[in-house]
């Protein structure tokens, strides 16, 4: 019988959640499976995945065939690179221990980018947030100010009121002085 790792779609629409499994090829994907080998979530960022090594790597060796995202799964948790690794001890290239203190390293570096993106992540977020908050500070100086600019032409007004006042005694004083002259 020939099997696939896949996944099975769950979750409602728009926010889909997968279940890792392994099925019969002929098996419909939302159908009867063989094995649960564990779950990806791609809403979070970055995207959860659980996944149960030693049955993995067991069913690879078996002989599952993963599809194109069930390959990039296994592929991103290791589960590939062990079975690689497996078979150059196999073919005599190197011995078991070899093999696993590379398989060590290769997990190493991988917490590594992956604590990396995260910490990425925080950062670009964290630096959106203060972008906000400065936005949001100018924001509200621009609004404070075209407050105050309505409520300044009152008073200005009120002043070139008192000079409206002011002038016509001016412009009688030289309507006098023309009398007087003429």
């Amino acid at each position: 019988m020939a099997t696939k790792i896949r996944l099975q779609r769950h979750g409602k629409k728009g926010k889909p959640f997968y279940h890792v499994v392994v099925a019969d090829a002929r098996a419909p994907r939302d159908g009867k499976f063989i094995d649960r080998i564990g779950s990806y979530n791609p809403n979070t960022n970055p995207a959860t995945i659980v996944l149960d090594f030693e049955k993995a790597l067991d069913w690879v060796n078996k002989g599952a065939q993963p599809t194109d995202t069930a390959r990039a799964i296994l592929s991103y948790k290791g589960v590939l690179y062990k079975k690689h690794l497996q078979g150059g001890v196999k073919k005599g290239a190197f011995d078991e221990a070899k093999a696993e203190e590379l398989f060590a390293d290769w997990t190493s570096a991988n917490e590594a980018r992956i604590d990396g993106k995260k910490g990425n992540l925080s950062t670009a977020k964290e630096e959106a947030r203060k972008t906000a908050l400065a936005a949001e500070a100018k924001k509200k100086e621009d609004r404070a100010a075209a407050i105050a600019a309505k409520n300044a032409p009152v008073a200005e007004e009120v002043v070139a009121e008192e000079e409206a006042v002011e002038a016509p005694e001016v412009a009688e004083t030289t309507e006098n002085t023309e009398e007087t002259e003429g």
